[in-house]
């Protein structure tokens, strides 16, 4: 078990055993939440939203819902292999 103070501003330092076992380092941010058997839960926030910008390719052709239903209708909505 390791113990930490909580400075008069809200601030602690996180112990070295947990900070090793989180894999987490300076400038990282962390996520808290209390779990439904009222414990505090710490976790590491692997990815931000705003990371995530630009991850997916712009389609080459936009198609239309319509259009892709009726592709799902055409083909019966069969894989390869069936």
């Amino acid at each position: 078990m390791s113990i930490a103070t909580l400075t008069q501003k809200g601030q602690t330092t996180i112990p070295i055993q947990i900070r090793t076992y989180l894999d987490i380092h300076p400038g990282d941010k962390l996520e808290f939440f209390i779990d439904n058997d009222g414990r505090v839960v710490v976790s590491p926030l692997t990815v931000e939203v705003t990371q995530l910008k630009g991850l997916l390719l712009k389609p080459k052709k936009i198609i239309s819902i319509e259009k892709m239903n009726q592709a799902i209708k055409t083909s019966g909505g069969q894989h390869e292999g069936n």
